[in-house]
């Protein structure tokens, strides 16, 4: 399989939020925030393109379904879907997509699904299959109020209208054959699910939310989003250790300035993002 990162929307949030119980004193260094605490983030995607020719999609990014006064109140800094320039710049037109796997339906994950605000808000992707874990379609339509405002009520209701949901009970699926596995995560929360592909360079996990970018990689910093920060701690620290032993990379979503490093560990034991390679 051949992968590829495509950016989509940008975001600038709260630093804090994004690094937990971390003192600004540490995280400032990874992160330079703005004048109102925030930090820049990618929402990027992953291309995949699988020895068959299909082309699978890993999430959407956040895209511009916002309303603009919503765009401003969470960061989005750019008016046009920048995933769908990414897509034209690769020669992929939106409806070429065989699959759109998603890690959870966060906005700013799956909110790319749809066309901008000014559009209408449709659901984009015509004839792809869209790929979510039970738990994390069942946390979508019956949210916490502590994470209700994070989903897209009528993003769900678009999907399961299509006729192209696919609910999975298992790590793998036959959509996606068997060298496409998962590995399911509930620290960030419920049914958060991990693609690993591989590829001639060794396995590669787009960590979605778990991992959201390279100082994330340090096993203890977590976010103030996550539902069950220890265990989201353990489930760190069983990937990374696997995917090292296997000379595994981390896709990264939210990082700025990094798509894929392959994991690394220094003699204390501690991981970080090393170039992939």
């Amino acid at each position: 399989m051949r992968i590829q990162a495509l950016d989509g929307n940008r975001q600038w949030l709260d630093g804090g939020a994004m690094y937990g119980n971390a003192p600004k004193a540490l995280w400032a260094r990874w992160s330079p925030p703005d004048a109102a605490n925030r930090i820049e983030l990618a929402c990027r995607a992953m291309l995949v393109e699988t020895a068959d020719g299909r082309r699978v999609l890993c999430e959407a990014g956040i895209g511009t379904f916002f309303a603009p006064e919503l765009r401003a109140r969470f960061g989005v800094m750019e008016s046009r879907h920048v995933l769908l320039d990414s897509l034209a710049a690769a020669g992929v037109d939106p409806s070429e997509i065989d699959v759109v796997v998603l890690s959870h339906l966060h906005f700013d994950h799956a909110g790319g699904l749809l066309s901008s605000h000014e559009d209408g808000a449709q659901l984009l992707f015509g004839r792809a299959r869209f790929v979510v874990s039970r738990r994390a379609w069942e946390r979508a339509q019956d949210p916490h109020p502590r994470d209700r405002a994070s989903f897209i009520a009528d993003l769900n209701r678009q999907l399961a209208a299509s006729g192209r949901l696919e609910i999975l009970d298992a790590p793998t699926t036959p959509l996606l054959g068997p060298g496409w596995r998962f590995h399911l995560s509930e620290g960030h929360t419920p049914g958060l699910m991990l693609s690993e592909v591989p590829t001639e360079a060794g396995p590669v996990v787009f960590a979605a939310d778990a991992i959201p970018g390279a100082p994330w990689m340090h096993v203890p910093i977590t976010m103030g989003y996550d539902r069950f920060p220890e265990r989201l701690i353990e489930e760190k620290n069983s990937l990374l250790a696997d995917l090292y032993g296997r000379g595994g990379s981390i896709f990264f979503t939210h990082d700025p300035a990094i798509a894929v490093a392959r994991v690394a560990r220094d003699e204390r034991g501690r991981y970080s993002a090393a170039a992939p390679g």
